[in-house]
């Protein structure tokens, strides 16, 4: 399991991380999904003007700025009416959005699938090591079955000699 060197929780696939040299983490511990900073920045710089957001409980649109955040919790884009978690919502809107150039959608999109690449690939790498961790085990243990099964053969064996010496 792929863990934050900062907050040791569990790094999935959908956090937004950030690399530390060459560890990983969350980019912000508290709020693990939250947008990047990029995401952010092009949210507010193409998308001001109209609706990033449509709750689907009460069933309004949202600009950016009309998000409500959750300052003492782990959520970020809010509904500002019911409060519902609309973050997912908001970067999808950003992925699609017609007013950002292609290619600075399409750059904001590779940077986001690299790093769910990169956290994917991290966690594989860790599950191979748990399964080769867990074999070794098993090897270490079948190993000290034949070693005790071979010495008590050999103790056995020695008794049997003896045995036989002492009838001589």
């Amino acid at each position: 399991m792929l863990r934050c060197h900062r907050c040791k929780q569990p790094i999935t696939v959908d956090d937004t991380v950030s690399l530390d040299g060459e560890r990983i983490g969350h980019l912000d511990c508290r709020r693990p999904r939250d947008l990047s900073y990029d995401e952010r920045a092009l949210l507010f710089k193409y998308c001001l003007g109209h609706v990033v957001a449509v709750c689907e409980t009460c069933g309004r649109g949202f600009n950016p700025q009309e998000l409500a955040w959750d300052l003492l919790g782990k959520r970020t884009y809010l509904c500002p009416r019911c409060r519902v978690e609309l973050t997912e919502t908001v970067r999808a809107h950003l992925y699609a959005c017609a007013l950002l150039p292609s290619e600075v959608r399409l750059r904001a999109r590779e940077v986001r699938e690299a790093a769910q690449k990169l956290v994917k690939q991290s966690l594989e790498i860790g599950a191979r090591a748990d399964v080769l961790m867990r074999e070794a085990e098993a090897a270490i243990a079948t190993q000290s079955e034949l070693l005790s099964e071979v010495r008590a053969a050999a103790a056995a064996l020695r008794e049997t000699m003896q045995w036989l010496a002492s009838r001589e």
